[in-house]
């Protein structure tokens, strides 16, 4: 007999597919409204999809800007998260490992934010410049 059975935690832990879905869903909406970054990424991801749109960018072209997207919010949201861990974890005390964890999170998202800087430049630079240039 597994004694995990009884351990009255194992009831929010993936209770079926749709209650999964649901807390996902609910971690999604509330780092969007609770996390000021994400919503600057959210607006930049609007902004260079509708760029895409004018620019009629081909799909493989799509599929790396949308790559950078999703990498981008990803990552915000997995450094929220961090965060939040952290925080808890460490009872809002300051504590060089939890400066550490905190710092090497928002790092992976400006890592993961200078490769999407560099696949909307090489992207749209050509563009802009033949648009500009005649």
């Amino acid at each position: 007999m597994d004694l995990r059975d009884n351990n009255p935690q194992k009831k929010w832990k993936n209770m079926d597919l749709l209650t999964s879905l649901e807390f996902a869903m609910t971690g999604i909406v509330t780092a969007f409204k609770e996390e000021r970054n994400l919503k600057k990424h959210a607006l930049s991801a609007l902004l260079v999809t509708i760029a895409g749109a004018l620019f009629q960018i081909s799909a493989i072209e799509w599929l790396f800007l949308l790559l950078a997207i999703f990498l981008v919010i990803t990552f915000e949201i997995v450094n929220s998260a961090i965060e939040n861990a952290v925080d808890l974890a460490s009872n809002y005390h300051f504590s060089m490992l939890a400066k550490n964890a905190k710092d090497m999170a928002a790092g992976a998202v400006l890592v993961i934010s200078g490769y999407a800087v560099l696949t909307g430049l090489i992207i749209f630079l050509p563009k802009v410049w033949a648009l500009v240039s005649g």
